[in-house]
């Protein structure tokens, strides 16, 4: 490895992964999601990158443990017992893997994120 290896998220090149969550698991909105994976790793189990969503909620069940650093928007991320947490640009946080909730973009949301997904 040297220094060509390091990823630099303001040169990267990523191809973005448009989607929509599963139709079942949106409960209000269509919030239309953008994914710029800049990095995964080569065992899988790290990923990281940058993440936008449109307004709109939808329910989140986390596998994985996930560092996140929102950039701009103001989203609210609610657990399964109904309490809340609202994000807006400058909040960072790490979601456990098994958290389970929903995640609500108020205003259009960029985050960046890093990823560890346990085997």
């Amino acid at each position: 490895m040297n220094i060509h290896d390091v990823v630099d998220f303001s040169q990267a090149t990523t191809e973005p992964e448009r989607y929509r969550p599963d139709p079942a698991k949106v409960l209000q909105g269509d919030p239309e999601q953008t994914l710029y994976n800049h990095y995964a790793s080569p065992c899988g189990q790290l990923n990281a990158g940058e993440w936008e969503a449109e307004v709109g909620q939808w329910t989140v069940s986390f596998s994985e443990h996930e560092y996140c650093e929102i950039l701009k928007g103001v989203s609210v991320l609610r657990d399964s017992e109904g309490n809340a947490k609202t994000l807006r640009a400058g909040d960072r946080f790490v979601i456990p893997a098994g958290f389970k909730g929903t995640w609500e973009v108020l205003e259009p949301c960029r985050k960046v994120y890093v990823a560890f997904e346990q085997k």
